[in-house]
């Protein structure tokens, strides 16, 4: 997959709405729709644009689509953003627990009331 058309793809504020409502849970058309101001034919372009990078799929439940959010090609932008942590993450310390979920992070080296962690 071409790194661009991610890239592109999450450009926009509305998709990147739409991933972070989708990584919450999957949704039809119309939930999106209805948490936005902008019509239903606009928040289907923004799919289908989102569908082409492979961020979201599609699945047919009864008369709707269901979307869900394909996280995998966001790797390309973790990655790509990862050559600038220094700059905001001196430490690292973000970086080692960003694949931590649902844990309280254990710093190495961390100091606790004068002792090593």
């Amino acid at each position: 997959m071409n790194e661009d058309v991610i890239f592109r793809a999450i450009a926009h504020p509305a998709r990147r709405e739409i991933l972070s409502l989708l990584a919450a849970s999957n949704r039809s058309v119309k939930e999106l729709t209805a948490t936005f101001s902008i019509s239903q034919p606009a928040v289907s372009q923004h799919l289908r644009e989102l569908r082409d990078a492979k961020l979201v799929t599609s699945e047919k439940v009864g008369l709707e689509q269901r979307y869900r959010l394909t996280g995998t090609p966001l790797k390309v932008v973790f990655d790509w953003s990862s050559r600038y942590r220094s700059f905001f993450d001196p430490s690292g310390h973000a970086w080692r627990f960003a694949h931590v979920v649902g844990k309280a992070p254990a710093i190495k080296g961390a100091r606790t009331r004068g002792r090593c962690a």
